[in-house]
């Protein structure tokens, strides 16, 4: 059963995702929160599998509010939802911990089915979407993020401390994970059983704490293995 915490400041919003939920015979949903300090507070209490989290809400928003809940080392996986397919805010939820993102008017399956697949660490968004996003934002990151600093004293890319554990495989898998290709492309233009390809990606995923693919894209970016194309 994936236990989730409703997260949004609208509560016709709130009362139509429980009804959906609700009506799943592996879903149900633990608690209802308004804003973010409240999202905080009851994940912390509740420990439900997914946070299903709006990003505009009064007070604490949705993504300081799934920073603090990922922070916290727990299970709990958030969903962040947007307005807009490429809202510049779901790539900042994206780097504060989420493990992918969907607009709000998504079809009832497309949601159900992103919940199923955050509940088992899977991340929701496609890699080539994740290109996409991550290219359109990537501009928007303020001076000072692990993109400028986390590149050793030397500035070189790739000198991240967290890739220090990863082999060369490993290393090059990485980039082109952060190049959006999937796991399928990444077997045959590497000449690698597909298997070979899943068994990097979550030694890349433990290595680096990553908490999904997701995550992985992302330090892949801050790295500098990958750039905005």
């Amino acid at each position: 059963m994936t236990t989730v915490l409703i997260a949004d400041d609208q509560t016709l919003q709130r009362f139509g995702f429980r009804m959906l939920l609700e009506s799943q015979d592996d879903m149900t949903v633990l608690g209802e929160a308004a804003n973010g300090s409240e999202a905080v507070r009851m994940t912390a209490e509740l420990n439900p599998d997914v946070v299903l989290m709006d990003v505009r809400m009064p007070g604490l928003d949705g993504i300081e509010a799934t920073r603090r809940i990922t922070a916290a080392g727990d299970r709990t996986r958030v969903l962040i939802l947007t307005t807009f397919d490429l809202d510049e805010y779901a790539y900042s939820g994206l780097r504060a911990g989420a493990s992918g993102f969907l607009v709000k008017d998504a079809q009832p399956e497309e949601l159900l089915a992103g919940i199923r697949a955050v509940a088992t660490g899977d991340a929701v968004v496609a890699p080539s979407l994740t290109r996409r996003l991550l290219d359109a934002y990537v501009h928007h990151l303020p001076s000072g993020t692990p993109q400028d600093t986390d590149r050793g004293a030397q500035g070189k890319p790739g000198q991240d401390p967290r890739l220090s554990a990863l082999t060369e495989r490993e290393r090059e898998i990485l980039t082109v994970v952060g190049r959006g290709w999937t796991n399928t492309e990444i077997a045959a233009r590497l000449h690698l059983a597909e298997s070979t390809v899943k068994t990097h990606v979550g030694r890349i995923l433990a290595k680096t704490n990553s908490r999904d693919r997701v995550q992985a894209v992302i330090l892949a970016y801050d790295a500098g293995l990958v750039h905005p194309s």
